[in-house]
């Protein structure tokens, strides 16, 4: 199954960029596209458009933070990032491990990420949010996954047995 890709614009109009350049990098981000495109409460949408300047207090360095969404409606703006929850929340896990480092450095990242972002935002009098898979399950775009499936697609592979051979 393939995650990433180029995405399709229907409504040209309702995109706010370059419509033959939308690169989802996610099927959740994809889901999100469809939704924008085919909702009509969406006056227009635009996909890694806003650049929001941000401090990264780990290499002490402004970077550029390209904001996932930013979907404009009659009455509100909203610039949203797609991300998955675990991403939302400091590592978890046993510190000084390599994963526990990368997890918590990630963390670092995205807070000083969505505290510009949502600056950014007020400055404008737009709303920033995230959207986790939670939101997009309740939003009906995102299936709940079904217990005892890995990651909410596949079944866990069954140990493999070698068959004895017969001499």
């Amino acid at each position: 199954m393939v995650y990433s890709g180029l995405y399709k614009v229907k409504n040209r109009q309702k995109y706010k960029g370059d419509a033959s350049k939308v690169v989802y990098r996610s099927l959740w981000e994809k889901a999100v596209f469809q939704w924008c495109d085919n909702n009509p409460k969406v006056r227009n949408w635009s996909s890694e458009e806003v650049i929001v300047p941000y401090f990264y207090e780990v290499d002490k360095k402004y970077h550029r933070y390209f904001v996932d969404m930013k979907i404009v409606f009659d009455d509100k703006t909203l610039l949203v990032e797609i991300k998955p929850e675990k991403e939302t929340r400091p590592p978890e896990g046993k510190r000084k491990t390599k994963q526990y480092i990368s997890e918590g450095l990630t963390y670092i990242k995205n807070m000083n990420k969505w505290e510009a972002a949502n600056e950014f935002a007020k400055d404008r009098g737009w709303e920033f949010q995230i959207w986790t898979e939670k939101t997009l399950q309740e939003m009906k775009l995102m299936q709940k996954p079904v217990p005892g499936k890995l990651k909410g697609t596949y079944r866990p592979l069954k140990q493999f047995r070698r068959k004895k051979r017969k001499k």
